[in-house]
This record gives structure tokens, sequence and C-alpha cells, in this order.
């Protein structure tokens, strides 16, 4: 029988992320993921910052919050990029 473990390393193998939510374990291409505003990426990794502060007794709160904060700057970083070359085309 294959573990969860397998199961979900198989996934991001084949380009896949797969995340545990309400429905149990639910798997996307992670392509298609990180098209979506980043705070619907940050709710579905359960890592928005009401999410990560009611965790506060667990030390591993620190580095999730630091991985928030990374995420939202990427995604800032990505959108001011394709800006810059939108206007590139444009010129």
């Amino acid at each position: 029988m294959e573990s969860i473990k397998d199961k979900i390393l198989k996934e991001y193998k084949k380009g896949n992320i797969v995340v545990a939510g309400i429905d149990g374990l639910q798997g996307m291409p992670i392509k298609e993921f990180v098209k979506q505003p980043v705070e619907g990426m940050l709710y579905d990794l359960n890592r928005d910052a009401a999410t990560i502060l009611t965790l506060i007794d667990d030390p591993k709160w620190v580095n999730d919050y630091a991985v928030m904060t990374v995420i939202i700057e990427l995604k800032n970083q990505i959108k001011e990029l394709e800006e810059q070359l939108t206007k590139q085309k444009g010129t």
C-alpha cells in the first residue's frame, strides 16, 4: 500500500502541489496554483497571517511568518516585472 508521503512526492514529481484542506488532500498543477492572488495562495497553504498567529505557542510560527512575507514579496516582484515587460512591449 502506497503511503501518503509517497503519493504526495509522486505528485510533486509530476509538477503538482498537494495541500491539506477542509476536504482532505487536494492537488493541482503548481503552475496554476501560483497564478492566483497571493492571499489565496497563503490561505490555501494555511500560511496567511491570521492562521499563523493562532499558532503562536508553536515556535515554528516564526519561520511560517517569514515564509508568508517572502511569498508576498516574490509575488510583488513578479507583478512589477510583468508590468515593466508590458511597458517595454508597448514602446
